[in-house]
């Protein structure tokens, strides 16, 4: 249990705070509108893209851990926008908070008391929480870095 409560801790840490890099939340703070859907020359993708991206994958991530029935997307359309811009402020701030909010949801998955992190689901291939979590804070952290390559190609990062 003692042993539990610290993996638990450390992936809380990974998952919500900035370590070896600028969180998720750090990296899209203050970026113009007008630029999330630019792409700069030779990208395949904006920033809205990816922040879509990463809101559409980890809300798979964190459906897939706590309901047997989820049904991911088709793989690749179905996890990345078509659109390269928000429609509007209020759907930029919308995906932000839904990060947020799924990421909180994931973590109390993690420290619920009858979690059981290293057993694999019922469903799946022997996918289970602990595996889950390290996949959800490596993708976020790899397409953090991408936003924040992105935001330099657009002059909006020291």
């Amino acid at each position: 249990m003692k042993d539990q409560t610290a993996v638990v801790h450390t992936l809380k840490e990974l998952l919500l705070n900035a370590h070896a890099h600028i969180t998720f939340a750090d990296a899209v703070k203050d970026l113009p509108l007008a630029l999330s859907g630019k792409i700069p020359d030779g990208l395949p993708y904006s920033i809205w893209q990816l922040v879509e991206h990463i809101r559409i994958s980890q809300w798979d991530i964190l459906e897939f851990s706590r309901n047997p029935q989820h049904v991911s997307p088709p793989w690749p359309a179905g996890y990345w926008p078509e659109e390269t811009a928000p429609a509007n402020e209020a759907a930029w701030k919308k995906s932000i908070r839904q990060i947020k909010e799924d990421v909180h949801a994931f973590v109390a998955l993690l420290e619920a008391p009858d979690a059981a992190l290293f057993q694999p689901f019922p469903h799946g291939s022997g996918q289970h929480l602990f595996r889950e979590a390290v996949l959800l804070a490596d993708h976020t952290s790899y397409h953090t870095g991408e936003i924040i390559v992105l935001r330099r190609l657009l002059h909006a990062w020291d």
